[in-house]
C-alpha cells in the first residue's frame, strides 16, 4: 500500500480539527529540525551525538542536494566551481562519479 492511499484510508477516521493540528505539529517539527541543523556543527564520528544528529537531519529532510557538506565521518573538499569534476576525482584518486553530493563513495573490491 502506497503512502497516499494509506493516508486517504485513514483520514475519514480522524476528526478534522486533529488533522489540522497534526499537520501543524509536523510542519513545526520539520522547521525546528531544519533550524537546529543550520546551527549545530556535526559531532565527531562514533560519538553518541552522531546518531542524534542523523535523526535530526532525517527529520529536517536533509537529503541529496540539501545534505550538509560536513557530516560525521565525512570530509568536504571545497574547490572552485570552474574545476571539472573529473579533475577533482583524478587528484583525489577516487573512482569516477563518487564525488556527487548525496551519493556514497564507490569502494574498490578487494582482490582475491
Amino acid at each position: 500500500m502506497d503512502p497516499s492511499s494509506f493516508v486517504s484510508a485513514l483520514l475519514p477516521f480522524i476528526p478534522a480539527q486533529y488533522v489540522g493540528a497534526i499537520v501543524d505539529w509536523a510542519s513545526f517539527l520539520i522547521a525546528a529540525a531544519a533550524l537546529i541543523m543550520r546551527y549545530w556543527r556535526p559531532p565527531a564520528p562514533g560519538s553518541r551525538a552522531a546518531m542524534v544528529w542523523m535523526v535530526v537531519s532525517a527529520i529536517a529532510q536533509a537529503r541529496k542536494w540539501n545534505l550538509p557538506a560536513y557530516q560525521p565521518g565525512k570530509k568536504a573538499v571545497m574547490v572552485p566551481a570552474t574545476v571539472p569534476r573529473q579533475e577533482v576525482e583524478r587528484r583525489l584518486d577516487v573512482p569516477p562519479g563518487s564525488t556527487r553530493p548525496g551519493k556514497p563513495p564507490v569502494r574498490a573490491s578487494l582482490p582475491g
